[in-house]
């Protein structure tokens, strides 16, 4: 194993650490953990890992009432095939064709790897991997081990990264990622536990000839959202180097519990709770779905629906389960209530009428034995672990006693930073995999993303060992390519820190919740173009004044580090303000798992009986036009490329974001002649 020991370099006046690897994976989850271990299997060990917290992220702490897992159906006797799975991807709308066919292809050999490195996944009694049906899904290739598989998954990925030897640098926040002649170089890292006191460096660098980079989506974008706490994303510095993005604008949102916060899909929709509204202190409380949704059966029916069509989805906002959400939406954002889930009494009725049920939603009840009863009795019948999950977070919330606070919650981006056919960007050797990377389209299957996550990293080792194994950037060139960074946020540091020594405030967390606040409110699951602009001003004079502007306690290690936690979530806004807004301006309307205004649209229905198409009473902000996936063939591609001042000490931190269109590549036809791709195999192992 190479030793991976920090050496020290002079760089810009200051003795700062380096740590010189082959490869750096920057990421403690699922992905981030799959890439190292693969990397060590394939002969390349000389890998480190970073991470902010190694506990914290989305892999490690996310889930639902049953977390799935999809893959290529591997039982029962329907057919499937690499190829039908690979077009139900694609099918998704906007998504590249040669990602989609990797992700069939090495669905199987990924899943067959975690199962073999011990997740659970669970068998029949001749070893066939059982499946369901998910969402978007036209077979049942979905599997699970429960609400935390994620975790599991990073639990025995960990074991095996552990076992390798593989050095992790924990407590470092990615401020840059550094760059020389067109490839990547290594990377500029603020160590949050090292006080800024002059005894030791607060920056660690790392020098390398690839980056893997496997931060998680940029959760910090939002402050309604069901990412766990300590899941921020450093898309930010990505898009500071020259990498681009695509695809930016597609999110997925659904209804989820704030404290604590987790998906509110399956069971706990399916057994038909009780919407409560009340004001900002708990009283005025309102049985607010009947205002839109006067008919009994139709309102339960809905409520169930949004088991399994937990994500929201515009298609279904007209008159389908994701009016829901709609309804939920303007009574949180529009009308500045709150909104809880009660699961101790049934919604309009004392008692439960089952027979005004819609059929799917009857016969699913009936199967499960539970036409009896109020919510919280037919869930501890249905699913006591569901139940239990709430007793056993923090806070605690015992569903049979009090009611549990939800909203419609930014949950993923299925977007991102750009990725080829082997997960490598436009920057050479960087390579985003998981959340953070952009592989999918507008829609996805449920339990894709961790596939996805699984085989973006596999694709990303697989070319590193057979094509980047070359030794990183000479000591000299590497610190001429930190040099700018770092005395750069050195002195953004210092600015910072003087005003707060001056007497002004510090601000980081104020800024830290404005603009996610800002983005919920403006650029959320209901968008318009005048929204989306309001928001992009906003940003960009945060942006334009922010060395001016930020105001950091020196004594506070993590204020230092919200300083550039919110310059990385600013530089993240301002691409993807600017992307929707030319999305709009493109022809772009409403798809996928977000509303956008068209005052030339229509509002949801009644959606019921003989009043089926009267347009129901809702803002105008709900008036919207689908787009019917008149842009599933086009794929939206953004950059960001830095102001600079006069001055080259004083930076601006503002940027100019560029959006380019392209065709989506389609699904690559491949030789499948035996002979040739052995050959061809046996000389270059068919990566290129």
């Amino acid at each position: 194993m190479t030793s991976h020991e920090p050496q020290t370099l002079q760089i810009a006046g200051r003795e700062v650490p380096v740590v010189t690897a082959n490869t750096v994976v920057v990421g403690t989850g699922s992905a981030g953990y799959c890439a190292a271990e693969r990397l060590v299997e394939l002969g390349q060990d000389d890998v480190v890992m970073v991470t902010d917290k190694i506990g914290a992220g989305a892999s490690r702490n996310a889930g639902s009432d049953k977390q799935t897992y999809y893959k290529l159906t591997l039982s029962g006797d329907s057919g499937d095939s690499v190829r039908e799975m690979a077009q139900t991807l694609f099918a998704g709308g906007a998504m590249d064709g040669d990602n989609a066919l990797a992700e069939a292809a090495l669905s199987a050999r990924a899943f067959l790897h975690l199962a073999d490195l011990g997740v659970p996944f669970p068998q029949n009694r001749y070893g066939e991997f059982i499946g369901y049906k998910t969402d978007h899904d036209p077979r049942q290739r979905a599997t699970s081990v429960g609400p935390y598989t994620s975790r599991t998954m990073v639990e025995q990925l960990e074991k095996r990264v552990n076992a390798n030897g593989t050095r992790i640098f924990p407590e470092c926040r990615v401020v840059d990622v550094l760059t020389h002649d067109g490839a990547v170089a290594g990377l500029l890292l603020l160590r949050t536990d090292v006080p800024h006191d002059g005894e030791r460096s607060p920056y660690l660098l790392v020098r390398c000839t690839n980056v893997v980079y496997a931060t998680g989506g940029p959760a910090g974008l939002y402050a309604t959202r069901v990412f766990p706490n300590g899941q921020w994303g450093a898309s930010g510095a990505a898009y500071r180097a020259g990498i681009g993005g695509k695809n930016v604008t597609e999110w997925q949102f659904g209804l989820a519990s704030t404290k604590p916060r987790w998906n509110v899909s399956g069971t706990y929709m399916q057994v038909v709770p009780r919407f409560v509204s009340t004001d900002q202190d708990g009283g005025d409380e309102r049985e607010f779905l009947t205002e839109a949704i006067p008919d009994y059966g139709r309102l339960m029916s809905l409520v169930f629906l949004k088991g399994y069509q937990w994500p929201f989805d515009v298609r279904k906002a007209r008159d389908g389960s994701s009016l829901i959400d709609l309804l939920v939406y303007r009574e949180t954002v529009l009308r500045g209530r709150r909104v809880f889930l009660d699961f101790r009494r049934n919604p309009v009725r004392e008692d439960f009428d089952p027979s005004a049920l819609d059929p799917e939603a009857y016969e699913y009840l009936e199967k499960a034995g539970v036409l009896f009863g109020t919510p919280i009795e037919r869930l501890k019948h249905m699913n006591l672990p569901a139940y239990e999950f709430y007793l056993n977070k923090n806070p605690y919330v015992d569903l049979e006693q009090e009611m549990l606070e939800v909203d419609v919650c930014a949950q993923h981006n299925n977007g991102g930073l750009l990725v080829d056919a082997w997960w490598q960007s436009n920057l050479p050797g960087f390579f985003p995999v998981g959340e953070a990377g952009g592989a999918h389209g507008v829609y996805r299957p449920g339990g894709a993303a961790l596939n996805s996550g699984q085989v973006g990293a596999t694709r990303a080792a697989q070319f590193i060992a057979a094509r980047r194994s070359g030794a990183p950037l000479g000591e000299a060139e590497f610190a001429a390519a930190a040099e700018r960074p770092l005395r750069e946020a050195a002195e953004l540091v210092a600015a910072a820190t003087e005003r707060a020594a001056a007497g002004r405030e510090d601000n980081t967390g104020d800024l830290l919740r404005d603009v996610g606040e800002l983005m919920s409110a403006k650029a959320g699951p209901v968008r318009s173009r005048q929204s989306i602009a309001e928001a992009l001003e906003q940003v960009e004079e945060w942006l334009g004044t922010y060395r001016e502007l930020v105001v950091a306690d020196a004594g506070s290690r993590r204020a230092v580090n919200r300083a550039f936690l919110v310059r990385d979530i600013l530089t993240t806004a301002q691409v993807y303000l600017t992307a929707m807004a030319d999305y709009v301006d493109h022809g772009g309307r409403s798809r996928g798992s977000v509303l956008y205004t068209d005052p030339a649209g229509s509002l949801p229905l009644v959606g019921y009986g003989p009043d089926a198409a009267r347009e129901l009473d809702l803002p105008e902000l709900f008036r919207f036009t689908l787009d019917g996936g008149a842009l599933d063939d086009e794929v939206q591609e953004v950059s960001w490329t830095p102001h600079r001042a006069a001055d080259p000490v004083s930076p601006s931190e503002a940027g100019d974001v560029d959006i380019t269109w392209r065709p989506r590549r389609p699904i690559p036809e491949t030789d499948d002649f035996f002979e040739n791709v052995w050959r061809e195999y046996r000389e270059h192992q068919n990566i290129h």
